[in-house]
């Protein structure tokens, strides 16, 4: 039942180790410092970009805000890099989503020099949607292992209404005409599997949560999540909560409930 040091050494090369900032960040466009401040700002319009570098005898020393940008010489709009938005390149998605919670932009340090730049659209890539549905999916095994101990057969029946459990019967008897090896509980969903755990107060303490009330809401978010990720959906504007839980919490994803170490 319980994972082995290797299985959990092997789960944080790929969710920790698997994945860095490298893997979405953007090269970071950059200008003169002594370019015009309107032409610039026409370029940036044009390309959409929010911020850029500053360059000063060809190193990149600070950067320009579009929203900032006037008449006159580049130089006068300079900001100049602190260390809240400014990370190094080998940085883990964790690092960077946690990061990405306190500014609107971090700058990557490459070889100890500004050289990209990554924004929460950055996260809708595809290297952070494998990540997060990654998560999602081990959450879930993590379920299913926990009410197949704690609830042998189908006494975990009692914790779900009758039509989902008839949901869960009918797509059994599915697998089984098409010849899929499968059980009962391998058919719930993830909400009903989230649900046992959340009524079952033996199965909820071996968690984080606190409450069923708090499960219920974590439960939702995560599988709005995961749906918006099977659909290509964005998931900044609604999912970015839910993100910021597991980017948090992403040792406990790795090592599993109490229970489960």
């Amino acid at each position: 039942m319980s994972l082995n040091m290797d299985m959990t050494q092997r789960l944080r090369r790929v969710f920790v180790d698997g994945f860095s900032v490298h893997d979405i960040a953007e090269p970071l466009a950059s200008f003169d410092a002594t370019s015009s401040a309107s032409v610039v700002r026409s370029i940036m319009e044009q390309r959409g970009y929010e911020a850029v570098g500053l360059r000063d005898n060809g190193v990149v020393v600070g950067y320009l805000e579009r929203s900032e940008m006037g008449e006159g010489s580049c130089a006068e709009y300079k900001k100049s890099f602190d260390k809240a938005c400014v990370i190094i390149d080998t940085a883990t998605l964790s690092e960077v989503v946690m990061a990405l919670k306190e500014t609107p932009r971090l700058f990557v340090s490459i070889l100890g020099a500004v050289g990209g730049v990554v924004t929460r659209t950055d996260l809708q890539k595809p290297s952070v949607r494998m990540w997060l549905f990654g998560m999602v999916t081990l959450i879930e095994i993590r379920f299913t292992r926990l009410i197949e101990s704690l609830c042998p057969g189908d006494a975990w029946k009692q914790f779900l209404s009758e039509k989902r459990v008839e949901k869960a019967v009918e797509l059994f008897e599915e697998r089984k005409r098409r010849n899929q090896h499968s059980n009962l509980l391998a058919c719930l969903q993830l909400s009903d599997k989230g649900q046992i755990i959340a009524r079952n107060e033996q199965l909820r303490n071996l968690t984080r949560f606190e409450s069923r009330r708090q499960m219920d809401q974590v439960l939702k978010g995560l599988e709005r999540l995961r749906n918006n990720l099977a659909h290509s959906q964005d998931i900044i504007s609604s999912d970015w909560e839910i993100i910021l839980l597991l980017s948090e919490n992403l040792d406990q994803v790795i090592r599993g409930p109490e229970y489960d170490r």
